[in-house]
């Protein structure tokens, strides 16, 4: 008979670990990776489980044969152990067979590989930039030349963050934008990608693209999706105190609806540049400007504008956001920011009219009370 101590210690290392898993066998398929929705995400799924299987043929023949080496020539049944060495043929055959094995594998990760970095023949081309922590997003093709914007994580994210109620009725918690990066269906899609400070990585799962975005350079990528739908992916690269707040959403529409998307796109980038030519009320300015605060400031000077100490300055009392002399370095360290410092600038990532909205809004909340307005034409003239 077999003895009992070896079915034992088989036991413990190959059954107990499964069982601690709860569902496991239910969980096998949820496991893996999703097909996508583009040509290039099928491959590389096809190209995984070509691998996997392939691996899984190597364990059940290498395990198989140590489990009956076991069981089959062991001291219990008077087995000797051969004394053999400088075997050329064992030698050719452990040599020659993973070779083999390694071809038959590089020949469909060369093709998937190829066909990955091949960006050529592009419908239409996106340029994608990085911030601390949003996304910029640039129609560079000639249907939708001109629209440009930034895609910031959504407010009802971003209440969710310190409300527990709001965060646990949130579908999407840090999963959804204010503005999403709108395709059209069966198109291919060019993807350029820097960064405008730090190393970012856009990553979209069901499209199989994952590209770093780094300062200086420009990465590229592409895809073609099949499919009508919305779909999310996130930052990969740990950028900063917030990257985990700068999710990716992408929705792609069908050719006629994103035709229209664009037209009203366009009109309201028209609107947008009207806007900044006329005079605005305290409290058009004060509704728009909470809403760039919150978007844009509130991460490192705080909801309250406490700041945090001897790290991001508080608005509430400080010298540049109440004395009236100091409107100018108000206006001048949000359109250039300031070095040294996390102070970024935001002259290149908000509107006329939003800078003269939070200027306003900064200048007149957290108890400040400044009465005090800044205009759009005054930012227009302080570039």
């Amino acid at each position: 008979m077999l003895n009992n101590r070896f079915f034992t210690t088989l036991f413990k290392i190959l059954i107990l670990p499964l069982l601690a898993v709860p569902g496991l066998a239910f969980a096998e398929y949820g496991l893996n990776l999703p097909e996508g929705v583009t040509p290039i995400s099928r491959d590389i799924y096809g190209l995984h489980m070509t691998i996997f299987w392939v691996c899984v043929g190597i364990a059940v023949l290498v395990f198989g044969v140590m489990i009956y080496s076991m069981i089959n020539h062991r001291k219990s049944k008077g087995a000797v152990a051969a004394n053999f060495h400088e075997s050329t043929t064992v030698e050719l055959i452990w040599t020659l067979v993973p070779l083999a094995i390694l071809i038959i594998i590089a020949v469909p990760s060369t093709r998937v590989l190829i066909d990955l970095e091949d960006t050529s023949k592009a419908d239409m081309t996106v340029k994608i930039t990085g911030y601390q922590w949003k996304w910029q997003y640039e129609y560079i093709d000639a249907e939708g030349e001109g629209i440009s914007f930034f895609s910031n994580l959504a407010q009802k994210s971003r209440d969710g963050i310190k409300d527990a109620s709001i965060r646990n009725s949130d579908e999407n918690y840090l999963q959804d934008v204010d503005k999403r990066l709108v395709l059209p269906v069966d198109t291919r899609v060019r993807f350029l990608m820097t960064s405008n400070d730090v190393i970012h990585s856009w990553w979209i799962r069901d499209f199989g693209v994952k590209q770093d975005a780094n300062p200086g350079f420009i990465n590229d990528a592409w895809a073609y999706v099949e499919k009508e739908g919305v779909y999310r992916g996130k930052c990969t690269e740990l950028c900063g105190k917030d990257h985990g707040f700068m999710p990716i959403v992408v929705e792609v529409k069908s050719k006629a609806d994103y035709a229209k998307w664009v037209a009203d796109e366009k009109a309201a980038a028209i609107a947008a540049a009207a806007s900044g030519d006329r005079e605005w009320s305290m409290e058009e300015l004060m509704t728009q400007g909470a809403k760039v605060y919150s978007t844009n400031c509130a991460a490192c000077h705080g909801v309250t504008g406490a700041g945090v100490p001897g790290a991001f300055p508080a608005m509430t009392g400080s010298p540049i956001v109440t004395e009236a002399d100091q409107i100018p370095a108000h206006i001048d360290i949000i359109i250039n920011g300031k070095s040294g410092t996390a102070m970024q600038a935001f002259g290149k990532q908000l509107s006329d009219s939003d800078i003269a909205a939070v200027v306003t809004y900064e200048r007149n909340a957290f108890g400040n009370n400044t009465g005090e307005i800044v205009q759009p034409a005054a930012i227009k003239s302080a570039r």
